[in-house]
């Protein structure tokens, strides 16, 4: 692969991920260390990216510097009631004892006040979510590492090295901007890499999502939809949207049924 090659993959990752690590680069790329070492600090010297420990990120006031999302609190009042009634619905796949992953969103905090006395081992990203649950004496707590982002509260880390590698649970349960026939979708391309290796450390994905997000759209794809074991929303799901997740073998179960 000629050095332009190997420049257009790598910044064909950072516009897409907003993060590269060295480690895929060294996966994806047909070259030495220390070529892309250099391939590296020639962009830098460019000012095409940022290198940073354990790999790059792009140039100037990228994507790991804030979320694209509404903050946590604003997010928290839309489809208010739905999101409760979902996340009550979506606490009650909880088995006792087992190990789950509740990824950070406004729909999956509203799962909390139901997973009292399941003495549940948790693993969050979410700072709202360690909040609510601390009080319940008999769930166990953990979080990856990584750098916190204030509008949602919510810890989110590029490296390779957040812990997250020594984790296994039964479920994860997700969020999403939205749902279609590409799959899961989320607006923000910080939340992606993030997302997939929670993906990669669970036996089942449960998507947590009001009717109104199979009518919206978002840019990056999380996964597709052979990868959602259950969806979990309201009773504004229409026939076709449900068909089309049945269509993939999703459960769809409808809060309040």
């Amino acid at each position: 692969m000629h050095a332009s090659q190997r420049d257009a993959e790598i910044l064909r990752l950072l516009e897409s991920q907003g993060f590269v690590s060295f480690r895929q680069l060294s996966g994806r790329l047909d070259a030495s260390s220390a070529t892309i070492r250099r391939d590296l600090e020639r962009l830098e010297a460019d000012g095409r990216l940022v290198r940073v420990r354990g790999g790059a990120r792009l140039a100037g006031d990228g994507p790991w510097e804030h979320l694209v999302g509404a903050p946590f609190e604003t997010n928290r009042a839309r489809h208010a009631p739905e999101k409760a009634a979902i996340g009550r619905a979506a606490a009650a796949l909880c088995r006792p004892g087992e190990a789950v992953i509740i990824d950070g969103g406004t729909t999956t905090f509203q799962m909390c006040g139901h997973l009292a006395g399941l003495e549940l081992q948790v693993l969050t990203n979410s700072l709202h979510i360690i909040n609510e649950l601390l009080p319940q004496a008999g769930t166990r707590l953990s979080a990856p590492g990584g750098a916190i982002f204030r509008e949602q509260n919510i810890i989110l880390s590029p490296f390779e090295d957040d812990g997250l590698s020594h984790y296994h649970a039964a479920k994860l349960f997700m969020g999403a901007a939205a749902v279609g026939p590409r799959g899961l979708l989320q607006a923000d391309v910080v939340l992606i890499q993030a997302e997939q290796k929670l993906l990669a450390r669970a036996d089942k994905l449960v998507v947590l999502v009001d009717s109104s997000k199979f009518r919206t759209s978002a840019s990056f794809v999380v996964c597709d939809l052979e990868a959602i074991d259950v969806v979990v929303t309201d009773a504004g799901i229409t026939a076709d949207e449900a068909a089309m997740l049945k269509a993939h073998g999703i459960e769809v179960i409808v809060a309040g049924d």
